[in-house]
């Protein structure tokens, strides 16, 4: 596994301590308040399981301000009681006199979840670890807890007050999940073999990808399917027809490919591009109709990678000693189209160790059936993809920080 700069729940005891752990229980709701995916809830048992002879206070968040599934926690804190089988007691307040008052009413084993944590203004606003410390949330539950644990790896990104502000005043430590996903992630930039798999839509965000890695010597191949395959083989002066230029042009990644040249020009024998492609047949839009690269342009668009591609995309990925998968191959959603996305899957299975980030692609390995089968899938789809770009998380490096100033 990669390495981690920070410490762990390995590196204190937290046995009969008080316990403020940040989780993200951030979830799809229906409009009648149902939580319709709980996977992220689930993502956090390990943590819980780890402090169950602690007092547990949870923070986490529900939406944002203005929309719809802006909500209170109360029904969180019912769906992660029936998950973790012990009892979670909702808190209507974050850290006024009922909250502190829950807080020290606690006892061994008892998990309470405080309110929304966006219900606070502040929470929001993005400031420096130092500032978020010095507001009146952090004054006031600091002294009733006596340690600090990160284990929202999906908000980390994000350099909010319930997730760096409590890392200046308390011993703050990575939460099961949170150590899992920074140990993952980090094997595409620490072990030898690892292969890039990137599609979906956002082209920007895959090129960031591909900048912070192609230059790595752990980085055997990089393998771009989707709208981001697309941008590659347009920067390799292929014509793809109208449809599929005008799609790339109407969501702004025209301004992509010359980026995508530059990286196809110094790191050409490592970014795989498609040899063949899909679209619907015109006589029978449910039916796929396979194309070589070569014979492009086409007036139809482009839903998939061809069967040779997905052959030959597949064999790398199975022998891939890592695999980081990141966005669909194509127009999953439709049968006819979820061809590439499902066998490189598949293939990822094969591989010794299988990494698929947040969004479409966890969703089709969780219908497919094979969640159990792949080594890790991030909870973070921005925190993700900010981390294999290369990006410093905010989370992560005042956790990093806290421990920095523990050494001193």
């Amino acid at each position: 596994m990669g390495s981690i700069n920070c410490l762990t729940l390995d590196d204190v005891s937290t046995a009969g301590k008080t316990v403020l752990a940040r989780i993200d229980l951030n979830s799809p709701m229906a409009p009648d308040g149902t939580i319709l995916d709980d996977s992220r809830f689930r993502s956090h048992i390990p943590t819980l399981n780890d402090l169950i002879d602690s007092k547990v206070v949870l923070l986490a968040h529900q939406s944002r301000a203005g929309k719809r599934d802006f909500t209170t926690t109360e029904v969180h804190a019912q769906r992660l009681e029936r998950l973790c089988r012990r009892t979670v007691t909702y808190v209507d307040d974050i850290f006024g006199s009922h909250a502190i008052h829950a807080i020290h009413s606690m006892k061994n084993g008892d998990i309470i979840l405080l309110e929304n944590v966006r219900f606070y203004a502040e929470e929001s606003l993005t400031r420096t670890p130092a500032e978020h410390a010095d507001t009146i949330m952090v004054k006031k539950l600091s002294p009733h807890v006596d340690i600090f644990v990160n284990d929202a790896f999906a908000v980390s990104h994000r350099s909010h007050l319930s997730v760096v502000g409590f890392t200046r005043s308390l011993p703050s430590v990575a939460g099961r999940l949170m150590e899992k996903e920074i140990r993952s992630l980090s094997r595409g930039f620490s072990e030898n073999g690892a292969v890039f798999v990137l599609g979906g839509i956002k082209a920007d965000d895959s090129i960031d990808v591909i900048e912070n890695v192609a230059k790595r010597d752990e980085v055997e191949a990089i393998l771009v399917t989707g709208v981001v395959a697309n941008v590659f083989l347009a920067a390799n002066d292929i014509d793809l027809g109208k449809k599929s230029t005008d799609l790339i042009d109407s969501i702004g990644y025209t301004t992509q490919i010359g980026r995508a040249r530059e990286l196809l020009a110094e790191y050409g024998d490592k970014i795989r591009i498609p040899v063949d492609i899909a679209c619907a047949d015109p006589d029978n839009p449910e039916k796929r109709m396979e194309m070589p690269v070569s014979e492009l342009p086409t007036d139809l668009p482009i839903n998939d990678i061809g069967i040779d591609t997905i052959l030959s995309f597949s064999e790398t990925i199975k022998n891939a000693d890592t695999v980081i998968m990141n966005g669909p191959a194509g127009l999953f959603e439709k049968d006819a189209f979820a061809l590439g996305t499902k066998e490189l899957i598949l293939a990822a299975t094969k591989s010794k160790f299988s990494i698929i980030g947040g969004g479409h692609i966890a969703a089709e390995a969780h219908n497919l059936g094979i969640e159990s089968n792949i080594s890790h899938i991030s909870t973070g789809g921005g925190a993700c993809i900010d981390f294999l770009s290369g990006r410093k998380l905010p989370g992560i490096e005042a956790l990093e920080d806290a421990y920095k100033r523990l050494k001193k």
